[in-house]
């Protein structure tokens, strides 16, 4: 059968297969008395079910009914139609009170299949034979449809608010697809659970996770890798790989986990001018071009990787790598008509250079206002002491950036310009028991004399000059006796 038959309706094609038989009685009318002739030959013919294919025949009253029926109308395929119940509209064996019943338990359980609304449904009216007999599946089917009782996906198991709002929204919102006209536009990230455990080193199985990164335009995968778990720095490591590889987008959405927002990859996104689109909570489907990718990993990569026994994250990196690169890249995607390789040479881009790898380091990191201690010039972070070069010291307060899985460094940078002054780091100790001392160096370009200069100072004299022009007397009055009496003693 063709492609159309199979998107037509059951009714227009069992319209078309009647009218295909009556028809050339129709183009032809049969002379005066030859009707009947015509009719019991196409009677005795064996014919092919439209919609079964199976073997069928016909009688002759059949026959002699459809002629009749396209005969007095302007549109004999639409007379040849089947004819709709009187009742169809009607149901006979639900009473009030199991259509109230109905109602109530798909409110109560929205995301049941029709047939576990049966089986409840069932328990029920055996409770109470009041409520009369048990309907047949096809009719509680055709009840809950016509009334809108459908199946609601059932997006999140948790009854939280969050969660309640995400699936008004889905029963109540279009979902459309969508795509971006330019490369780098937008870039897709996500973690994915892989089907198959690995045997670490200390004999635990332990089950890995994809990160992948895919530009929404081409499809092209910028970077993937297997990691042993789902922490900001296994992100900030991929993504930095990606950005190194591909480029910098304009945008790239993720979901809302822990990673995707930790404060390290999101001011990195900031420094690096990467607009940060997460999607809405419980909303996983609006990154769904990566459920897509999921698929061919799952379908293809990890199934040519059934019968290796010793599966390692090294060897599982190797071959994703390879697989996307020589097999995905390259081959065709009906989505976009091409290959995602040829439509990532061949697009408009929007994409940035990415800068080296220092400042890729010191982008991802979180940034802190710290006090210094004037005692020893050193600060805390994470509960470990950091020391602070002499000729910062009269900073009272730095901004540090650092990596809280990595305190082996800060650095300090200046709030201004956000230039990166100086890495930083913890405070040794031991080197400092060793008593040597570097002097310090003068804050600034001249000496502070020791002494201050003889005299009254300027503004002091200026005050005096200022007052002794207005031609006022003195404002007190000295006790002329006792200063005699002091300076002749």
């Amino acid at each position: 059968m063709s492609k159309d038959t199979f998107s037509d309706p059951h009714q227009a094609r069992l319209a078309r297969f009647r009218f295909s038989i009556i028809g050339p009685l129709l183009s032809a009318p049969p002379k005066k008395g030859e009707l009947k002739a015509h009719l019991e030959a196409l009677s005795k013919r064996i014919w092919q079910h439209p919609l079964t294919g199976e073997p069928l025949s016909l009688s002759f009253s059949t026959l002699e009914r459809w002629f009749y029926r396209a005969k007095k109308t302007q549109d004999p395929v639409k007379a040849l139609r089947t004819k709709r119940r009187i009742d169809a509209a009607l149901v006979r064996k639900l009473s009030s009170d199991l259509k109230r019943m109905i109602q109530r338990q798909h409110q109560e359980h929205p995301s049941w299949s029709y047939q576990l609304h049966m089986d409840n449904l069932s328990v029920r009216v055996k409770e109470k034979p009041a409520l009369g007999s048990i309907p047949s599946y096809s009719t509680l089917y055709r009840y809950m449809k016509t009334h809108g009782l459908r199946k609601q996906r059932r997006v999140t198991q948790r009854h939280t608010e969050g969660a309640l709002i995400a699936q008004e929204r889905l029963e109540h919102r279009e979902v459309r697809s969508y795509e971006m006209e330019y490369v780098h536009s937008l870039w897709h990230l996500d973690f994915h659970h892989g089907s198959r455990k690995l045997l670490g080193k200390d004999g635990k199985w332990i089950k890995p996770l994809l990160l992948a990164i895919e530009d929404d335009h081409s499809r092209l995968v910028c970077h993937a890798q297997w990691y042993l778990d789902e922490t900001t720095e296994s992100l900030v490591h991929g993504v930095k790989q990606a950005l190194q590889k591909r480029g910098l987008p304009r945008a790239l959405m993720s979901d809302n986990g822990s990673a995707m927002i930790s404060a390290e990859f999101t001011q990195g996104l900031e420094r690096l001018g990467i607009l940060h689109q997460p999607t809405l909570a419980y909303s996983p489907y609006q990154n769904g071009k990566q459920e897509v990718l999921w698929g061919q990993v799952e379908g293809r990569l990890m199934a040519m990787l059934e019968g290796e026994e010793t599966l390692s994250l090294s060897l599982l990196n190797e071959a994703t790598l390879a697989w996307v690169e020589f097999e995905y890249h390259r081959k065709f995607h009906s989505e976009i008509l091409t290959t995602p390789l040829e439509r990532y040479l061949q697009g408009a881009s929007v994409g940035r250079p990415c800068p080296d790898g220092t400042t890729l380091t010191q982008a991802f990191c979180v940034e802190v206002k710290r006090k210094q201690r004037r005692s020893d010039g050193t600060f805390t972070l994470e509960g470990r002491r950091f020391e602070v070069p002499s000729q910062y010291r009269h900073f009272e307060f730095l901004h540090i950036r650092y990596a809280r899985w990595d305190l082996s460094q800060a650095i300090l940078v200046d709030p201004q310009s956000q230039i990166c002054l100086r890495t930083l780091y913890p405070q040794d100790k031991a080197a400092n028991a060793t008593g040597l001392r570097r002097p310090l160096s003068p804050l600034t370009s001249f000496s502070t004399p020791a002494i201050s200069s003889p005299g009254i100072a300027p503004l002091l004299k200026k005050l005096m000059a200022d007052y002794a022009a207005t031609g006022l007397p003195p404002a007190y009055l000295p006790q002329k006796d006792k200063e005699k009496k002091k300076e002749k003693s």
